[in-house]
């Protein structure tokens, strides 16, 4: 059998197939995230492991019998946050997020001092991406960054939980602002824009390469067999799209989760940073994708219900009893509430309901 392990932003996710690609077992551990401060938005690493520690618990217990026939696992999750680690393997800061858009002017900064940046990262220097969070952190946190001896993201922080080892996958690494993404490799000159070195980084292997081996005292905590292998894995996108069979050039998916994302496979890197669109690594060897992202998607809706204090299923159901004239006269949301990506790259951007009248309801709210 074989175990999937997703680090998400709202959720760890767990998953163990058979060998017949049938489901035996599944759980999930929700996550919070912190918002300490406007633009800000950060998790504990730590609580990505107690999540990881109490979901094996979930599925040992639903596999029962079976848990010993566990013979790999693979890693994807959230992209683009920085774990930050000092000598002793200690967790310096809490990890800035994806949708963390707080270091905008540490972007410009970036361009600045690497003006190779476009062309061989393949993408706009954006909030969004690891290496501004890092000259934020130089800035603001000196004694933090001063700290450092390694940067993971998420999916790699508990890899090295699990594992020992510092070692990342293409699709993932790609996501940073350093890698060299046609060459597939850590670019030392967008490295030391940052002022860091590759020491500080990963190992890098393709998604389908081995990533490590589980250790036996890790092994032993979660009664799992011996000389359990680790997949390189991938994004969550990348790992996404091998998933459902996007592997292929010209193959193309959309992707409504806490971001929204349209995803398309390509033969070769193919850069065009101006349009605020994503050239990245795939997660298989010999590919490469683009990707167009909006920070806000389903998280709207998360967002509209604790606000009004329902559930999302029971807001579904009341917008799906909406009549076309109600539907017609709904107000617009516009779902920039993290700011935005593409097209408009804009960490300021703000998101806002228009058209709004005294007889607008909540399920209105909802549909629009």
């Amino acid at each position: 059998m074989y175990l999937g392990i997703d680090v998400g932003t709202s959720e760890i996710k767990t998953l163990l197939l058979d060998d017949s690609n049938k489901i035996v077992a599944m759980a999930g551990v929700p996550l919070t995230v912190q918002r300490p401060r406007p633009h800000f938005s950060e998790q504990d690493p730590e609580s990505w492991w107690r999540a990881l520690n109490q979901a094996m618990g979930l599925l040992r217990t639903q596999a029962g019998k079976r848990w010993q026939e566990l013979r790999a696992i693979g890693l994807s999750g959230q992209m683009h946050g920085a774990v930050l680690l000092g000598k002793h393997g200690n967790v310096l800061r809490p990890c800035i997020l994806w949708n963390d858009t707080r270091s905008a002017s540490q972007c410009e900064l970036l361009t600045q001092r690497a003006p190779e940046l476009h062309q061989v990262a393949g993408n706009l220097a954006m909030p969004g991406f690891t290496a501004p969070k890092l000259l934020w952190v130089a800035e603001h946190e000196p004694d933090v960054f001063a700290q450092i001896t390694h940067v993971l993201l998420p999916k790699d922080y508990l890899r090295w939980r699990m594992t020992g080892e510092f070692i990342s996958d293409m699709s993932d690494s790609a996501g940073t602002l350093w890698l060299d993404v046609a060459r597939r490799d850590w670019s030392d000159s967008l490295l030391a824009a940052c002022g860091l070195n590759r020491g500080m980084m990963p190992r890098l292997v393709e998604g389908s390469e081995p990533g490590g081996q589980l250790k036996d005292t890790v092994a032993s905590e979660w009664g799992m067999p011996s000389n359990i292998m680790l997949a390189g894995g991938g994004g969550d996108n990348a790992a996404s799209a091998v998933g459902i069979g996007a592997v292929k050039t010209g193959d193309a998916f959309i992707s409504l989760g806490t971001s929204g994302v349209l995803f398309v496979v390509n033969d070769r890197f193919r850069p065009n940073p101006q349009s605020a669109v994503h050239a990245f690594c795939h997660a298989l060897p010999q590919r490469w994708h683009q990707m167009s992202v909006m920070l806000t998607a389903a998280s709207a809706l998360r967002w509209l219900c604790n606000l009004l204090n329902c559930d999302e299923v029971t807001l579904m159901a009341e917008v799906a009893q909406l009549g076309a004239a109600k539907r017609h006269t709904a107000p617009l949301f516009l779902p920039y509430l993290s700011g935005e990506r593409t097209p408009h790259n804009d960490p300021y951007a703000y998101g806002a309901f228009s058209h709004l009248t005294h007889d607008v309801d909540r399920a209105r709210l909802g549909y629009g």
